[in-house]
């Protein structure tokens, strides 16, 4: 099983659960409420964590109750916090969910610590860098700090997956020289490309304009339909997991996750991996939460 370490976000989640999203200016009674585990980063590294890999995390979290609380949470887990600065002058992350009867989300972060970890601190996790397989990265933390873990891992020769979101319009060039694999969804794909994703033709020129970027390998998820690969010259669609879902929430956190704990190093089994992402992710939106809804390997298998 693979090693991975993940850069990235730890939030404290507030999860709102309503019969439909309220229109602006519309008050409206929530009809449950609670705080789990979350942010992106540490979605991923649960994740990855739960199928079996050797997990560890660098990032940061305030010195205050909800930090305590999410490291307590990532020791549970087993994953390595060696990594996880505690910052005095910082709050923990934190998210507030809404969740309608669709299975809908709506969205709000506060960065707090996640956007204050520095350059220095990654340089310190060099070594947990160097014995890992996979590098993961998101946009919830500081972007200095993600191209500094990206460019120690090109230098030491480990391959790195961007999961380029929330999305920015402007995507430093230093980090996607350093991108071996990037995983966006077809909002984030249309923001990096300028190419609107319709249909399978969109999808292989927006993998074609990633891969003139430096990137090797493309994948990019297309919410119920699946996902579309584009690696070595292959290229295709794979087709996601029919279920009803209750909450999205950590959904494509867990594709990535799951993904790089079964996923080789040189891609040459993509169709594979992404086809075990899809089963993890299908059980996710089937739950509520983020990191309570991720799934373990004795589920996948």
């Amino acid at each position: 099983m693979n090693t991975i370490t993940v850069v990235g976000s730890i939030n404290l989640d507030t999860t709102l659960r309503v019969n439909q999203m309220p229109k602006p200016g519309e008050t409206l009674h929530a009809k449950e409420h609670f705080t789990a585990g979350g942010g992106k980063g540490a979605n991923q590294a649960v994740a990855a964590k739960r199928s079996g890999a050797d997990t560890y995390f660098i990032g940061a979290v305030g010195n205050d109750g909800a930090g305590m609380m999410m490291k307590e949470l990532m020791t549970h887990e087993d994953i390595d916090i060696n990594g996880v600065s505690t910052l005095d002058n910082q709050s923990t992350g934190q998210a507030f969910i809404t969740v309608d009867d669709a299975g809908e989300n709506s969205i709000m972060i506060f960065s707090g610590a996640n956007n204050s970890f520095t350059p220095e601190q990654v340089k310190e996790s060099t070594e947990t860098i160097a014995k890992s397989d996979f590098i993961i990265s998101q946009f919830e933390s500081a972007m200095d700090s993600t191209v500094e873990a990206f460019n120690i891992a090109r230098d030491k020769k480990v391959k790195t997956i961007l999961n380029p979101a929330p999305a920015i319009n402007d995507m430093p060039i230093e980090l996607l020289s350093v991108t071996d694999m990037i995983i966006p969804n077809e909002t984030e794909t249309e923001i990096l490309t300028g190419i609107k994703i319709t249909d399978e033709d969109s999808l292989k020129k927006a993998a074609e304009n990633l891969h003139g970027l430096g990137i090797e390998a493309v994948i990019i998820t297309i919410g119920s339909k699946g996902a579309f690969y584009d690696v070595n010259g292959k290229s295709g669609i794979i087709p996601a997991f029919k279920v009803k879902a209750v909450d999205t929430t950590a959904a494509g956190d867990t594709f990535i996750g799951a993904l790089s704990t079964v996923l080789k190093s040189d891609f040459s089994n993509i169709e594979e991996a992404i086809t075990y992402g899809n089963k993890a992710s299908s059980l996710t939106v089937q739950r509520f939460g983020a990191q309570p809804s991720i799934p373990y390997k004795n589920e996948l298998i």
